[in-house]
């Protein structure tokens, strides 16, 4: 068993719990939503919003492209139910997107943003995607990068996962190629947020829903010798305004031919 494995039931449980939480400490995440929608030049006709969450990049989408066909899908039905609330016209799709239950060539527009992290295979989702869109069609992503959250996974030091792993510019380039995409372009940048405590960067992290769904995380509760030793790492790290949590961010557009 690789440790650091996703398990999909633990992802989807995760989110569905946080589904009423997630909107009041998203902040992060709309802002990615709200870049990511400027990479989008074309008008296509249909649009998947894949990782829909609380259908905030829905409601965006749908007002930029009104006359567009647009459906939303997360694996968490919680999240859709927020989805809906947010978009009640929007049809939904609770699915993996490693496993569409879309036709081929269905979309013009696959949109997601800071989902994908959320798979084991991303090839598998790259494939998907290019199944389901259409010749000129547009995948268009955001995703975290491997220093995401580095300060907090350095600072572990029990043996344990606590953090997922994300995969780099090159892995995610050459699985878009692998999978048939062209004019792909990849574009990174890096946001450092900061926290009073670790307390206040776990209760945000609950609150999205980002919980340790790695297979080689701790069962039950973290010793507390590890916790004490995570914190005295951690607060090596303290500057004026607070302890530092990084969120590397790409930004990936490509198209099918």
């Amino acid at each position: 068993m690789n440790e650091l494995n996703l398990e999909g039931r633990h992802i989807r449980r995760s989110f569905d719990r946080a589904a009423a939480s997630y909107d009041q400490a998203a902040a992060l995440q709309r802002r990615v939503a709200d870049r990511l929608m400027q990479g989008v030049a074309a008008v296509p006709a249909r649009i998947l919003d894949a990782g829909s969450g609380t259908g905030y990049g829905t409601a965006a989408l749908k007002q930029r492209f009104p006359e567009a066909v647009l459906f939303a899908l997360d694996l968490a039905p919680g999240m859709l139910q927020a989805t809906r609330t947010r978009t009640p016209d929007v049809p939904l799709v609770c699915a993996d997107v490693q496993s569409l239950p879309l036709a081929a060539s269905s979309v013009d527009l696959f949109w997601s943003s800071l989902m994908l992290q959320w798979c084991n295979r991303t090839d598998l989702a790259f494939a998907e995607a290019q199944r389901c869109l259409s010749a000129g069609g547009h995948f268009v992503f955001s995703t975290f990068g491997p220093a995401t959250l580095h300060e907090l996974r350095d600072s572990f030091a029990d043996g344990h996962t606590h953090v997922s792993r994300f995969p780099g510019t090159e892995e995610l380039h050459a699985q878009l190629v692998a999978a048939g995409f062209t004019d792909i372009r990849i574009e990174a940048q890096a946001e450092v947020l900061h926290y009073a405590d670790v307390r206040s960067l776990m209760l945000e992290l609950k609150a999205i829903g980002a919980h340790n769904a790695t297979a080689g995380r701790a069962r039950g509760l973290t010793g507390k010798r590890s916790w004490q030793a995570m914190l005295a790492n951690y607060a090596t790290r303290r500057v004026s305004n607070g302890l530092p949590a990084t969120y590397e961010l790409f930004y990936v557009s490509a198209r099918k031919p």
